[in-house]
């Protein structure tokens, strides 16, 4: 490989448009979550049907699950800001990803079953 060609393969100019995407990460707040999906609030839409790979940190464990955007709509309009609320499907979900979010669930409904006896 020389310094006038960096690269391993030979790269061609596209004629005409090709389209693609990219995946960023962003920040999203858990509203509310059970074993089959989730309902995420955004500051962008998520498009009805698509699939995104969501990070969830859910106490002191992360898992990556990937979700089917089953609804979305505006919750809430600021001067500046449009905040939206989307109903996420888990799509095959690993029995590892389930066992984390069970916990979490369960974890949740004992600590609320403590402060109310």
């Amino acid at each position: 490989m020389t310094a006038s060609n960096k690269r391993d393969a030979e790269r061609i100019e596209i004629l005409g448009d090709l389209h693609g995407e990219v995946m960023v990460f962003q920040p999203m707040a858990i509203k509310e979550v059970s074993r089959g999906g989730a309902q995420v609030e955004t500051a962008f839409p998520l498009h009805l049907d698509s699939l995104h790979d969501l990070r969830l940190t859910l106490a002191d464990r992360s898992v990556i699950v990937k979700g089917r955007v089953i609804h979305c709509s505006i919750s809430d309009v600021d001067q500046e800001l449009i905040l939206y609320r989307s109903g996420v499907e888990f799509v095959e979900p690993s029995e590892r990803v389930l066992a984390v979010i069970e916990s979490f669930v369960a974890a949740i409904k004992e600590g609320r079953r403590d402060k109310t006896s």
